[in-house]
């Protein structure tokens, strides 16, 4: 029975992903910040046929709470098969954490990197084990300023959205790099456009066209979740890594995306930022 954590897994494609899973009958570790709605997805991922299902607690805007989710894992599984970093947010309007960092780039990628880097030996040693990253089509012409990787100047929703996404695949490429032979496999992927909340806090000027595009071309979040769930567990990609995937096919992404010195400076920046050494 294998072990999969999934972040972000109380709504959206994390919620529906981790019911398709269940039915593999492997053990779901389901992480999200409300423990109402964790007992609730919990109760939905059993019904689904899981070989049993944990709930854990994190808030990935605090590097603090990321830790305490680290060591939590650490001390209860002996393994960890998947991990799938999915958590992910979108603010309208520029936030800073109680880190001092801005929030999108913090729950969308700090937050990732840090929980990844905190389990890496974990997954090793578990091998073949498997790291997913949930991006976005939107990293095409997004960039990475690192003089204000924040947006303390020029700030919009979409930019630092789209900035986050870029580097979910920059860091991907890197550490599957990084584990080159640990048959720890590591990929992102863009879901598609899935209808899901993360769209209500867009302005109120573009609410009109979101409306339009559900009705027209946006997914189910149970279509997206299938995307997080077929390169989790499907024997195809298996020994794939180091790829970006849209409808579970490999794509090629963004010019930056595929920028290794650029994916070797984020990460060094990134560990700095949540006060990891390399």
């Amino acid at each position: 029975m294998k072990t999969i954590l999934i972040t972000g897994a109380t709504s959206g494609i994390g919620l529906e992903a981790a019911q398709q899973l269940a039915a593999g009958g492997d053990r779901l570790v389901l992480v999200g910040r409300n423990p109402q709605k964790l007992a609730r997805t919990a109760e939905l991922v059993e019904a689904a046929g899981a070989g049993g299902v944990d709930t854990l607690e994190c808030d990935f805007s605090s590097q603090s709470s990321i830790r305490q989710l680290a060591k939590s894992v650490l001390a209860q599984y002996d393994r960890l098969d998947v991990l799938a970093n999915n958590a992910g947010g979108y603010h309208k309007e520029r936030t800073e954490t109680a880190d001092g960092i801005e929030a999108t780039f913090a729950v969308n990628h700090l937050g990732g990197f840090l929980l990844t880097e905190l389990l890496t030996d974990l997954l090793v040693q578990s091998a073949p084990a498997r790291i997913l990253f949930t991006s976005s089509v939107l990293h095409f012409g997004a960039t990475l300023d690192f003089d204000d990787l924040g947006f303390a100047q020029g700030y919009t929703g979409e930019k630092a959205y789209s900035r986050s996404k870029l580097a979910n695949i920059l860091y991907a490429k890197a550490l599957a790099k990084r584990l080159a032979g640990t048959r720890v496999t590591v990929n992102a992927f863009h879901p598609g456009a899935v209808d899901t909340g993360i769209w209500d806090s867009i302005p109120w000027f573009g609410q009109p066209l979101v409306s339009i595009a559900k009705r027209l071309f946006m997914i189910s979040a149970a279509e997206g979740g299938y995307t997080l769930a077929y390169l989790a567990a499907d024997p195809e990609v298996a020994e794939v890594t180091g790829e970006y995937f849209q409808k579970n096919r490999n794509k090629v992404p963004s010019r930056r995306a595929q920028d290794d010195a650029l994916g070797q400076r984020l990460c060094e920046v990134s560990a700095a930022m949540v006060g990891l050494t390399e």
